[in-house]
């Protein structure tokens, strides 16, 4: 389960860094236009933001069941996500604001966000027709505020992925009708990891859309050895991702779907680190690792993408290196505490990338990984 006990909630917030002091780098007044970044000269699309609606119905109440977060504003500017009375996190309204949100985005030179749902409200545990109603429900949110601000944000959508024979419809009525560009999902799906057979009706389909997946951690051991230091969050996370990444290369996944486009979160976790380790494991035991794909997983580096999000100099040298500089985007899981606060600063800080290397990352993979024009925010 994904939630915190009231203490830990109670410690976190009495030491969390408040908003305004996330935003001590002030860009400076430049005549450049509006599209463009006053901190560096450039466009900068953060792939990776997260956004809730300022309201929906009583699900448990709907559904007749548990299990669901509800937002209690209880105070000007914030409001508690609760799930069967139980605090789960404290959000500020730039979490659902978008009036909340773009000024923070013009302080630090941000020209437009990819918003997709918190991952907590994924529901993949829910009823299949519920989860699609929540799904229907959160998509036409996020699809409101982008075109209310089409110059600013870019939607994803969410998916019933514990109903594969659900998702073709929704991704067809999200894409043709709700103007949005690809989905958030998660690195796996209950019991199924990403290579699961099950899934293949979604991956056929988003091919077929020509739209992308943006692939996000969820649902981490929090219990036992991993209920201390906010392991789930810190390395619970980086490992699911690899493990969803590991599925994906060694499961032919990209066999089946050679046009699909799949950008993890968080920096791919930890699978950069682990290539040789994996790459090793498939040339020695071959028994074990090629039985659904004989093709080496280092073959797929350049054709899986990756955000940013990983917080160090080295780290992120070590990752486009491994990824490509083509294949990795900015991202900054706005608007959380372990996001990047400053979107795009440690690129933009970087000495040993080239300019060229940095609009890459800023922006112009962001556009190919959508497939959007530049145009559109002009």
């Amino acid at each position: 389960m994904l939630f915190h006990s009231t203490s830990l909630v109670s410690r976190l917030a009495k030491h969390s860094v408040r908003r305004e002091s996330l935003l001590t780098w002030r860009t400076q007044k430049t005549n450049f236009p509006p599209w463009i970044s006053t901190s560096t000269g450039r466009m900068k699309i953060d792939l990776h933001t997260h956004i809730l609606p300022e309201s929906w119905p009583d699900l448990k109440e709907k559904y007749g069941y548990g299990g669901w977060i509800q937002l209690h504003h209880e105070c000007k500017g914030k409001t508690r996500m609760v799930k069967d009375g139980v605090l789960f996190r404290v959000v500020e309204d730039n979490c659902w604001k978008a009036e909340a949100r773009i000024p923070e985005m013009d302080e630090t030179g941000v020209t437009v966000q990819v918003l997709s749902i918190v991952p907590v409200m994924f529901a993949y545990w829910a009823k299949p027709n519920d989860c699609l109603d929540v799904c229907r429900m959160f998509n036409d949110s996020i699809s409101e505020v982008c075109r209310a601000n089409p110059k600013r944000f870019i939607g994803l959508g969410q998916l019933p992925m514990n109903a594969p024979e659900l998702c073709a419809a929704e991704m067809e009525r999200c894409i043709k009708k709700l103007g949005l560009v690809g989905f958030e999902i998660a690195t796996h799906i209950n019991d199924w990891n990403l290579d699961a057979p099950e899934l293949h009706p979604v991956f056929k389909a988003a091919e077929e859309l020509d739209c992308c997946l943006f692939i996000h951690p969820w649902d981490m051991q929090m219990d036992g050895r991993m209920s201390k230091y906010w392991l789930p969050w810190l390395v619970g996370m980086p490992s699911d991702t690899a493990v969803a990444m590991a599925s994906v290369t060694m499961g032919g996944v990209l066999e089946k779907f050679p046009k699909l486009k799949m950008c993890f979160a968080h920096g791919g976790g930890s699978f950069p680190q682990l290539i040789g380790r994996i790459e090793h494991g498939f040339n020695v035991r071959p028994d074990l690792c090629a039985v659904e794909n004989d093709r080496n997983p280092r073959e797929y580096l350049g054709r899986l993408w990756t955000d940013s999000l990983v917080h160090d100099a080295d780290t992120l040298t070590h990752l486009i290196k491994v990824i490509g500089e083509d294949n990795v985007i900015l991202g900054s899981d706005y608007p959380f505490p372990l996001g990047e606060h400053h979107p795009g600063l440690l690129i933009e800080n970087m000495p040993n990338l080239t300019d060229v290397v940095k609009e890459k990352l800023l922006f112009r993979n962001a556009l190919k990984f959508l497939g959007v024009e530049e145009s559109r925010f002009k």
